[in-house]
């Protein structure tokens, strides 16, 4: 598949307008991501509400610097899904315990349940999921820094 030439506009209520190279105008589309952890800048479909999609991107660096910065806006307002960039402590190794980590979007606590909370995807990638059901990524688990590999190994 190739990126499907398009213009992107947002309406008076934020609602996104594509309109397509033949001229159809599509109003409430939203970014949906095919590779949301593996490949976040690529294969990105606009779809409309009832799921059908009527554009495809291939790589988000295609768009130009309006499309793109709509496109990001409104993912970024759809997903929720902070990265990891370091465990500071734990409260114990038993469960349930409560982690506190640096994140993307700043320091939280949370509260880990249980050993089924924490998903491998990929070779490098977790995703851990709170007790209220946010899930946290840590992108790679090789490249976090060394304390914070050595609790991750406790609860691997």
């Amino acid at each position: 598949m190739t990126t499907t030439q398009f213009n992107l506009s947002r309406n008076p209520f934020g609602k996104l307008i594509l309109k397509n190279d033949a001229g159809e105008v599509f109003e409430g589309v939203s970014p949906v991501r095919a590779f949301p952890i593996q490949s976040p800048l690529s294969g990105i479909s606009m779809v409309m509400n009832d799921g059908r999609e009527v554009a495809w991107i291939d790589q988000l660096d295609d768009l130009g610097a309006t499309e793109r910065t709509l496109v990001l806006e409104e993912l970024e307002g759809r997903e929720f899904m902070p990265e990891i960039s370091k465990i500071i402590s734990v409260t114990s190794f038993a469960l349930p315990c409560t982690w506190k980590v640096s994140t993307d979007r700043g320091e939280t606590d949370f509260v880990l349940k249980g050993d089924e909370d924490i998903r491998r995807i990929g070779r490098t990638s977790l995703l851990i999921t709170d007790n209220h059901g946010i899930q946290f990524l840590i992108r790679d688990m090789f490249e976090i820094d060394r304390h914070s590999r050595k609790i991750l190994d406790r609860f691997l």
